[in-house]
């Protein structure tokens, strides 16, 4: 276990993470979605919720706030109310309100196929899938990383 890492954040989510680039996008996706089909490297986060792995994820990457939405949801059925887990995942993405949408279904599937990760959690509630977008990581001015 490491000092100030989320416990959620296993050694191989953050290899995976630490692969992505600026722009690249990662899928949060709950137990019901197709997870392998898209040929991405998957990672599994057994007996995590959606809104807890997208909360970790977040304390070690930020969103890409450069370009278009820089998170998005997975939308439910046409003409029904919000999906219940859509407030958690919004608070926990914690994307600014003008770069966040939801996107319907097929085309959530289109855009998540192109995604550099999959993040597979084990998310009973439905629609519980979300797109992120990393950011640049801007290393403070007063961080040094001198040898000791």
């Amino acid at each position: 276990m490491l000092s100030t890492v989320h416990p959620v954040l296993s050694g191989d989510l953050l290899l995976q993470l630490d692969r992505l680039g600026h722009g690249d996008e990662l899928v949060v996706v709950d137990g019901n979605y197709p997870a392998y089909s898209s040929g991405a490297t998957v990672v599994e986060l057994p007996g995590c919720d959606a809104p807890t792995a997208v909360a970790a994820i977040r304390t070690v990457i930020p969103l890409d706030l450069s370009e278009g939405p820089s998170a998005l949801l997975m939308a439910g059925a046409e003409g029904a109310p919000e999906p219940v887990v859509h407030p958690a995942l919004r608070g926990a993405a914690a994307a600014p309100e003008d770069r966040l949408v939801a996107l319907e279904r097929f085309a959530f599937y289109d855009r998540a196929r192109n995604a550099r990760l999959v993040v597979r959690t084990s998310e009973q509630r439905v629609y519980a899938n979300v797109i992120l977008r990393k950011g640049v990581i801007v290393t403070p001015p007063s961080t040094t990383f001198a040898p000791a």
